[in-house]
């Protein structure tokens, strides 16, 4: 008879499972918890991250969204939805998540902050670019 021949399994470690559950888990429950209420003023609108900024711009706009500050992430813009249904009009011109934008304060570039925006806003994220 043939001589036998050991076929070797490939299996990743045990504690694999263990991480992506995890990180799984981890991600859904700061996705519901930072999530924009549907009264808020103010919006992070995160769009998909292979976007450039003037398409995260151009849907913004669709969604008559205006524009309060950009972030370090291109896609990632701080917005105020329009009064009527703003946050649906966003999920339909693109974007993924819209979330509190007290959450993506670290996004926001340091040069962008000043101390008038600073006492305006806690965060520095309520002038709207259209009064500079």
């Amino acid at each position: 008879m043939g001589s036998g021949q050991n076929i070797q399994c490939t299996r990743w470690p045990a504690w694999l499972n263990a991480a992506a559950l995890l990180i799984v888990s981890w991600s859904v429950i700061a996705a519901l918890s930072l999530r924009a209420g549907a009264g808020a003023e103010l919006v992070a609108a995160a769009f998909p991250p292979w976007w450039s900024a003037q398409q995260a711009f151009l849907a913004a706009a669709s969604a008559n969204a205006a524009i309060v500050r950009t972030t370090a992430v291109p896609a990632l813009l701080v917005v105020r939805p329009d009064d009527h249904d703003g946050l649906a009009r966003l999920r339909n011109a693109g974007a993924w998540l819209t979330i509190d934008p007290q959450a993506i304060v670290a996004c926001i570039r340091t040069n962008d902050l000043k101390a008038d925006d600073l006492k305006a806003n806690h965060l520095g994220i309520a002038n709207d670019l259209r009064r500079r």
